[in-house]
């Protein structure tokens, strides 16, 4: 059996004002992955410009901080067996129109915008974010 890999994982503002939390949380254990830091936290602008650097020069991004900071959001450290990739399936596409239908994104967002939930992309991006949140 491989290693326990790390992952970072943010439920975002839609997530904690709609109340799907727990349905999130249950689906990531479900699946064998174990969380081992969380914290509910408000993000401001300067960390967000660090974790969406990104898409600093994108016209939408005046939305996407908007947005980030409109709630609080729910920082996690997630671990298992691949949980980089693992976690990256769960959550389904980032265009929810494109999120297959029993993913957390397929069956949870209304907007491509408003998706529910952050995934790290890589095992590098995910040591970087869990550092950026977490210290």
């Amino acid at each position: 059996m491989a290693a326990a890999e790390k992952t970072f994982v943010m439920l975002k503002p839609d997530c904690i004002k709609r109340g799907l939390v727990g349905e999130v949380i249950s689906r990531i254990e479900r699946k064998g992955y174990r969380i081992t830091n969380a914290k509910m936290m408000w993000l401001d602008e300067d960390l967000l410009r660090v974790h969406y650097a990104h898409l600093a020069d994108k016209p939408f991004f005046p939305e996407i901080l908007s947005y980030m900071m409109s709630g609080p959001v729910l920082a996690m450290i997630v671990e298992g067996e691949n949980a980089v990739t693992g976690v990256r399936i769960l959550m389904g596409a980032t265009k929810f129109e494109e999120a297959a239908a029993g993913t957390i994104r397929g069956d949870f967002a209304m907007s491509t915008g408003e998706n529910i939930i952050h995934g790290s992309d890589s095992p590098e991006n995910a040591e970087a974010e869990i550092k950026r949140f977490f210290g």
